[in-house]
């Protein structure tokens, strides 16, 4: 009984001297004090002091994750500015070529509806010119018909540049120097007023020519006057005689300046002396086209 009250007593003893020796958190420097403690006690403190250094360890990787974790959400915020700007930037760009395409494809079908009718308006023009060369062929056709009782070196009938050329030789119509048209000239003329009256839609223009010779009279000061006055002669007998409305009709004279031979021989200069009926079918359908586009 008294070695067992011997060893509680030596127990609480321990105690008490444990429960009075110096508290110290972890970290703190340890007392220098020496205790003897039981081995029990020693081994608690030192698993508490193994538990303290890994505490602060553990705390000094918690710092270093925490600064870890602000930069990667630093760096977080920074990529997702980028990619904001980077969808910004490919949206303007999206919105730009979208806008820019439009204006093509306007563009594009503003052109297609301009070819459309410039194309239907060449293909207009086609058919007027079309409908005139087949006027032109036709008068052509009749007027070599109804001047078939003159001679060649006299009259001649031929197509050029889209007009009938009616080409009358001087010695059928007028004696040397003179604009008085000579009765076979008449008849010449009457035979052509006849198919003018029955085609309205043809324009005519009386020209006349000389050769170079040249020519001085009290009526006329030289082949140029010569020429006009046997080209107004033509056009009064088809006005006056013929009733072909002057509004059809142009007179003109290009004297010896428009010549068709060599005026070095005096076949050529007979082939230059003459006056020609130009016919040509009216252009007012064609300008009109040509106006409106």
């Amino acid at each position: 009984m008294k070695v067992l009250k011997l060893v509680v007593g030596t127990i609480v003893c321990a105690i008490a001297l444990f429960s009075c020796s110096p508290i110290y958190k972890c970290g703190d420097p340890k007392p220098v004090k020496k205790l003897f403690l039981p081995k029990s006690v020693l081994t608690v403190i030192k698993e508490r002091d193994s538990l303290c250094t890994t505490l602060s360890s553990r705390e000094n990787e918690l710092y270093s994750l925490r600064k870890d974790t602000v930069g990667l959400n630093s760096d977080i915020a920074k990529l997702k500015k980028q990619k904001d700007d980077l969808l910004n930037k490919n949206l303007s760009q999206n919105e730009q070529f979208t806008a820019s395409m439009k204006q093509k494809s306007s563009e594009l079908l503003a052109k297609e509806k301009l070819l459309a009718e410039r194309e239907n308006a060449l293909n207009d023009l086609k058919k007027v010119v079309a409908r005139q060369d087949s006027i032109t062929k036709r008068l052509n056709g009749i007027l070599r018909d109804a001047l078939l009782g003159f001679k060649s070196d006299e009259l001649s009938v031929e197509v050029k540049n889209g007009k009938v050329y009616v080409s009358m030789s001087d010695k059928l119509l007028f004696k040397s120097g003179s604009a008085a048209i000579e009765s076979k000239g008449i008849e010449a003329i009457r035979v052509l007023a006849d198919v003018l009256n029955k085609n309205g839609d043809i324009d005519i223009l009386v020209e006349g020519h000389t050769d170079n010779i040249p020519i001085k009279t009290s009526v006329y000061h030289d082949n140029w006057d010569l020429s006009v006055a046997r080209a107004i002669s033509i056009v009064r007998i088809l006005t006056n005689e013929y009733s072909i409305a002057p509004t059809r009709l142009t007179a003109s004279g290009k004297g010896e300046y428009s010549p068709r031979a060599s005026n070095a021989t005096p076949e050529g200069r007979a082939s230059n002396r003459r006056t020609e009926i130009i016919l040509s079918p009216k252009l007012d359908e064609i300008m009109k086209l040509l106006k409106a586009n």
